[in-house]
């Protein structure tokens, strides 16, 4: 789902925080659908997968055979966008972890054609291989203090060189606290992830959907950004009620045919 540019406003992604809030215009501000009265909730789901060679069934293509696979997955993307599911992305995660080598990202409207989607690009040549690693399913809601934030890839904002994925859950108190002590938090968080312009940020809810209570996806073409965001945020009162936050799944986006010198 992406929402006409005229029903949108273009400006940058907001800071890592679930519902973060950035108070003012000199950075990031939260990603919006703009409107003077009260925001339409739009839904759209985002999945991703974090897959790993198999070391009982190396990953052997005949070079001959490497364009028709390519192909292949290609065609799959096109089929899936057929079916209004898009492929924001394939990632190499290869040697930033030792138990993942490739990651994909899709988006769409209804769960159940983002798992039928996953199934079209795994039953590829190039992927089905491959063991699962780790899967991570989130959809939009209304974030915790500004129910005007929208994730990037629900605003057409073209995907960057670099994504870092993790899951974030609140400690036990967060839910429990005035609601003003939290947004004065949310708040100052929102002020130091303004700093960094290019970042774009997605946060979706996974409330039931798996184990985490939100997931984070933050894109940018450059890494070091992503490293010193990440750093920077690390020094806010909100950091205090923060029980799980990991695994860390970061990679550079790369073409179908890319993903065959990753898994040679």
């Amino acid at each position: 789902m992406t929402i006409p540019t005229s029903d949108r406003a273009d400006s940058p992604a907001e800071s890592a925080a679930p519902g973060a809030e950035s108070p003012t215009q000199t950075g990031p501000a939260p990603s919006t659908i703009e409107s003077t009265t009260e925001p339409v909730m739009v839904t759209a789901y985002a999945l991703w997968a974090v897959f790993r060679r198999n070391p009982a069934s190396p990953f052997e293509l005949d070079g001959y055979d490497v364009p028709s696979a390519v192909a292949e997955l290609d065609d799959a993307v096109l089929s899936l966008e057929a079916e209004d599911v898009t492929v924001r992305g394939f990632y190499d995660v290869s040697g930033l972890r030792s138990d993942a080598d490739v990651m994909v990202w899709i988006h769409g409207e209804t769960p159940e054609t983002l798992q039928w989607g996953l199934r079209q690009l795994r039953r590829s040549t190039l992927l089905k291989g491959l063991l699962p690693v780790w899967n991570a399913l989130g959809v939009h809601r209304d974030a915790e203090f500004n129910k005007r934030h929208m994730p990037s890839f629900m605003l057409g904002k073209p995907p960057q060189g670099w994504v870092t994925v993790y899951p974030f859950v609140r400690s036990y108190e967060w839910y429990l606290l005035p609601e003003e002590e939290r947004s004065a938090m949310l708040r100052d968080h929102g002020i130091k992830g303004s700093a960094f312009r290019t970042t774009l940020a997605n946060t979706v809810a996974s409330f039931a959907l798996g184990d985490y209570e939100w997931i984070l996806a933050l894109e940018d073409d450059e890494l070091l950004n992503l490293v010193d965001m990440m750093r920077d945020l690390r020094q806010t009162d909100a950091r205090r009620h923060v029980r799980e936050e990991v695994p860390f799944y970061t990679g550079r986006r790369i073409t179908s045919a890319e993903i065959v010198e990753v898994l040679q």
